[in-house]
């Protein structure tokens, strides 16, 4: 059942125009505002919004997080009916900010959605960004029952899943999952600037893969990991640690020290999550020879449609000007070996499926 019908996204980057777009498709009145003329027409027009819309039941603001707090104060005065939430990627500060003014506290949420993408902007906005993702939210210590609401209505509708936790829990474990990762792709690709473009591509996919987040707006992640800079520092010193571990086995000539450091990381990695958010499934790989000329994927799919299996994620490794490229598939055992069989039957050059991608 639904609390309300009429939406105001404040911020009309990725993560606004996304959720504007996915309430749009849900169903919702929505319009969206932003202070940048250029990003509020693009997303205006994404929308098919025509002037300023209704007066709010509900406000999303979905900008930078130092500009959370008063936005959140600003808007929650301009509309004194109305519900508020954020989607801001830290939660103490914006938390401890709003809890200061109990009459809006609450009327306010925070949340969180663990969704995104290395580019940004209205234009690369999907309405189905959040289906399937994790989505914290934090209340406040006066949230109310109607603004909790609120807040889990707008993660139903756009298919996230929902996880309650506290505003340090948040951070702390932010800083890890998200923030680590980012640190560790950008440098990774700042390393790379004494290396010639001629060797740069030659790089297959794991570099790919791996310095992909590097692409990520610089200023809104300076922004993000000084805020939390005490646990990022912690989780730095972790990793400065293992590196320093690394770097000594390597100059000592010690073998077995390097496996047990390469050996930890595949364990945790198994700790990772798969699909959707859900446990780690055991996929197994296959590796298959593709011409470079359209309808190969499609063709693909066409085998596994054929004998009901289900491709649980893809890899494509393709150097242009090259005649052949790399689809390696990930499944079940069994559904692997039932498409290695069907490609076979159907004349592709497949390799035999194998429990690890490398």
């Amino acid at each position: 059942m639904r609390t309300f019908t009429q939406v105001r996204v404040v911020g009309a980057g990725l993560i606004g125009t996304s959720i504007a777009l996915g309430l749009k498709r849900a169903g919702y009145q929505v319009a969206i505002e932003d202070e940048d003329p250029q990003a509020e027409g693009i997303a205006q027009s994404l929308i098919g919004q025509s002037g300023e819309g209704p007066v709010p039941e509900l406000i999303v603001i979905a900008t930078p997080i130092s500009s959370i707090p008063g936005l959140v104060r600003t808007f929650a005065t301009r509309y004194p009916e109305a519900r508020v939430m954020d989607i801001g990627g830290l939660k103490s500060e914006v938390v401890g900010e709003i809890e200061k003014f109990p009459e809006i506290a609450a009327r306010f949420c925070s949340t969180h959605p663990m969704a995104g993408r290395e580019i940004s902007g209205a234009l690369a906005a999907r309405g189905d960004l959040f289906e399937g993702r994790i989505w914290i939210y934090t209340p406040t210590s006066d949230t109310s029952d109607l603004a909790l609401a609120g807040a889990l209505e707008i993660i139903n509708a756009l298919g996230g899943k929902q996880v309650l936790l506290g505003a340090k829990e948040h951070d702390q474990a932010i800083a890890g999952i998200s923030h680590l990762p980012q640190i560790v792709s950008s440098l990774l690709s700042a390393t790379l600037i004494d290396i010639s473009d001629r060797d740069i591509g030659l790089a297959g996919q794991g570099l790919k893969d791996v310095s992909r987040l590097a692409a990520s707006n610089s200023e809104l992640w300076s922004e993000l990991l000084h805020a939390n800079s005490p646990a990022v520092v912690e989780f730095l010193n972790i990793l400065l640690k293992h590196l320093e571990d690394l770097s000594t086995s390597l100059q000592n000539d010690d073998l077995r020290k390097t496996q047990e450091i390469l050996a930890l990381g595949r364990e945790n990695h198994a700790r990772i999550p798969g699909k959707h958010g859900g446990k780690k499934r055991d996929y197994w790989y296959l590796p298959i020879i593709i011409a470079d000329k359209p309808g190969q994927l499609a063709k693909i799919f066409d085998a596994c449609a054929l004998v009901s299996a289900n491709v649980e994620d893809l890899t494509i490794e393709h150097t242009p000007g090259q005649e052949s490229g790399l689809v390696t598939l990930a499944l079940s055992k069994a559904d692997a070996a039932k498409v290695y069989e069907q490609l076979i039957k159907d004349g592709w050059r497949v390799h035999q499926p194998r429990e690890s991608i490398g």
